[in-house]
C-alpha cells in the first residue's frame, strides 16, 4: 500500500475515534443510583433510618470500587486490595452520613469519593514515603499504563477486520501518546467522565468549580486531544508522501 493510501486508510479510520464532531459516549455503566434515588435516601437517613444509609453505600460501591482501583498506586498492589480500602471508606462515611445528610454540602458521590480520596493519600503517603505536600498531586498527575490504555480505549471504537484491527493499534497507540502529551488539567477531566464515569455536577464538584466551567473544560480538553491527534495525523500523511 502506498503512502497516499495509507493516509487515506488513517482518516477513514478516523472515524472511529471519538470527538465532540461525533455522537458521545454513553456514560452509564456505574449509574445504579440516579441523583433522585440519593436524595431519597437521604431524606430515610436524616430521618434515622439506619438500613437507608447502608443502602445508599452500598449503591455506590461499583463505582468507588473502580475509582481506588484507578487512582490506587500500583507499588501499593501488594500490600491492599480496592476491597481493603472500600471497608475503611464505608466505616468513615457510615459516621459521618447523618450529618452529611442534613447538611448535603455537595452531590453524595463526590463526598463519599472525597473520602476515599483521602483515605488513597494517606496510604500512598504512608507506604511509598513521597513528600506530604506532593502526594495529592502527583496521584492526580501520574497516569498509568493501564489506565492510559482505559482511556485510549474510551476512544477509539472496536474494528474486527485485519485491516481495520491494525488501524485500530495504530489510532490507540497514537491516541496513548497524546494523551500523554495533554496538560494535567485536560487529562483530569478527561479521566474524571470517561474512566471515573462521573455527570458533569459531579465533575463540577470535585473540582471545585460551577458546572458551567467543568463543562467548558471538558470541551476544551477534548478539542486540545482532537487537534493534537490532526497533527499528529497530518505528519503522518506528510511523511508517508515523501
Amino acid at each position: 500500500m502506498d503512502g497516499i493510501l495509507v493516509a487515506r486508510e488513517f482518516e477513514r479510520a478516523l472515524e472511529f475515534v471519538w470527538l465532540p464532531r461525533y455522537q458521545p459516549f454513553s456514560v452509564s455503566v456505574f449509574m445504579a443510583l440516579d441523583e433522585t434515588d440519593m436524595a431519597l435516601m437521604l431524606d430515610r437517613v436524616s430521618a434515622g433510618d439506619d438500613a437507608a444509609g447502608q443502602a445508599l453505600l452500598l449503591g455506590c460501591r461499583p463505582r468507588l470500587r473502580a475509582m481506588i482501583a484507578l487512582r490506587m498506586d500500583p507499588r501499593l498492589s501488594p500490600r491492599l486490595d480496592p476491597s481493603d480500602v472500600i471497608q475503611d471508606v464505608f466505616a468513615e462515611a457510615s459516621d459521618r452520613l447523618a450529618d452529611f445528610a442534613q447538611r448535603r454540602p455537595l452531590p453524595f458521590y463526590p463526598w463519599l469519593r472525597q473520602i476515599a480520596w483521602e483515605r488513597l493519600v494517606k496510604l500512598h503517603r504512608r507506604h511509598v514515603h513521597a513528600q506530604k505536600r506532593s502526594v495529592a498531586r502527583e496521584m492526580t498527575a501520574v497516569l498509568t499504563d493501564a489506565s492510559a490504555d482505559l482511556l485510549a480505549e474510551r476512544f477509539v471504537d472496536s474494528a474486527t477486520s485485519p485491516s481495520r484491527h491494525m488501524l485500530r493499534e495504530e489510532l490507540l497507540d497514537r491516541v496513548r501518546r497524546e494523551l500523554a502529551l495533554l496538560g494535567e488539567r485536560d487529562r483530569e477531566v478527561l479521566v474524571l467522565r470517561y474512566l471515573e464515569e462521573l455527570s458533569m455536577a459531579e465533575i463540577a464538584a470535585v473540582l471545585t468549580i460551577g458546572e458551567g466551567a467543568a463543562k467548558l473544560r471538558h470541551l476544551r480538553a477534548l478539542e486540545r486531544l482532537r487537534r493534537r491527534l490532526d497533527d499528529a495525523f497530518d505528519d503522518a500523511s506528510h511523511g508517508q508522501r515523501r
